[in-house]
């Protein structure tokens, strides 16, 4: 892991960090029970398999 060599000023890291956009999960539709339901496309194979519950 990367450590800093000396210490960074407050506006370099205000500015840094305001640069940083989360952005929202990606929703693919996914057919459970016969039922289609939109999930983040990170856990379709926990959906798929039953280890995560649909929300009815």
């Amino acid at each position: 892991m990367a450590v800093p060599k000396r210490k960074m000023s407050r506006s370099n890291t205000h500015h840094r960090r305001a640069q940083w956009k989360a952005s929202t999960a990606q929703l693919v539709p996914v057919t459970v029970d016969g039922v289609t339901h939109l999930v983040p496309q990170r856990l379709v194979k926990a959906y798929e398999r039953g280890l995560i519950p649909v929300e009815r």
